[in-house]
């Protein structure tokens, strides 16, 4: 087998060599699994990571498609679980099973190696997404100066993810018209994975901010056009493309930042931030649930982190 990691094959497309290797059938599969079978561009990001990172390994064990075994692939998997997280190893065995089932599918190898490996045993009961108090999450929100295009932008955007316990992937995907009108109330279209749709009723203080930033940039005839865009800092004019998740997430460090809150925050804190305050508040799990968009309470279980916090009261118990 070749030593080279990646090669160009007859349709100019670059193939990881154990791939090229193994023939046209192989080639089209792979191109295949990583277009036409992983349609969310997240997954096909964090699942192309960790498939070549096996592709590479097994080239320097001298493996190919054809001589990889079952106890080879558990090699791997004990190998990676030395420098890499329990959840990442569940991860990338996940990627590299489904990869090969896609060859067996396709007639390039009879059988799954992977299929009978386990990974780690991983549990989780309880969230670890950085999140804000209320009081954290008010102060932040109204720190944002309103006198500028880009801090409506913001407040406006961070209030939607609070508020709507939404995926920051959905709401930047969300184009003008997907704010809209149903009768006196407004509500939010959100673009979820797989190409579905989640619709919420906007809170009345998303509605304010939103309202206000949408006036202010004079977006609202732009319907097709995304709601909310990225920026010339220097100059404070809105582009026409979508504000990017990297962007965002700069953006939240640097408004909380400002204001001295120094959690290690990330664009998701503002789902675990609203989907706490609503419990704290009476809210119902299964309410939340369908607020979030969750398959199961379990999984909006994890953003619940009420029983974070510890009352002055509580500790005041301790009676020494």
């Amino acid at each position: 087998m070749s030593g080279e990691l990646v090669r160009a094959d007859s349709r100019g497309i670059v193939l990881p060599a154990i791939i090229a290797d193994s023939g046209d059938r192989a080639g089209r599969r792979f191109v295949e699994f990583f277009t036409a079978q992983i349609r969310n561009p997240n997954t096909r990001a964090a699942y192309a990571q960790a498939v070549g990172q096996f592709l590479r390994w097994c080239e320097s064990k001298n493996l190919t498609l054809q001589t990889l075994e079952p106890v080879a692939v558990a090699a791997y998997v004990e190998e990676l679980g030395t420098t890499r997280s329990k959840p990442t190893v569940k991860q990338h065995l996940a990627a590299v099973k489904m990869l090969l089932d896609w060859m067996v599918t396709g007639q390039v190898i009879p059988t799954n190696p992977a299929a009978s490996v386990r990974g780690p045993k991983h549990v989780v009961t309880k969230g670890l997404t950085p999140y804000l108090s209320a009081e954290d999450a008010r102060t932040l929100l109204n720190s944002i100066e309103p006198s500028t295009l880009l801090g409506l932008r913001d407040r406006a955007l961070i209030a939607v993810m609070t508020y709507s316990f939404a995926r920051v992937s959905a709401v930047l995907s969300m184009q003008v018209d997907d704010y809209y009108a149903n009768g006196k109330k407004w509500r939010l279209r959100l673009h979820e994975k797989g190409g579905k749709f989640l619709e919420v009723p906007v809170h009345h203080k998303a509605e304010e901010y939103l309202d206000a930033y949408i006036h202010s940039a004079k977006i609202d005839g732009d319907k097709r056009g995304p709601l909310f865009r990225a920026a010339n800092r220097r100059t404070g004019e809105l582009k026409t493309t979508p504000l990017q998740r990297n962007d965002a997430w700069a953006m939240v460090k640097r408004r909380a930042a400002q204001v001295g809150l120094t959690h290690k925050l990330c664009n998701h804190s503002f789902r675990a931030t609203g989907i706490t305050a609503f419990m704290a508040a009476g809210g119902d799990i299964d309410v939340a649930r369908k607020i979030a968009g969750h398959a199961s309470t379990k999984t909006t279980q994890l953003y619940n982190r009420t029983s974070d916090e510890i009352t002055l009261d509580e500790i005041e118990r301790i009676a020494i």
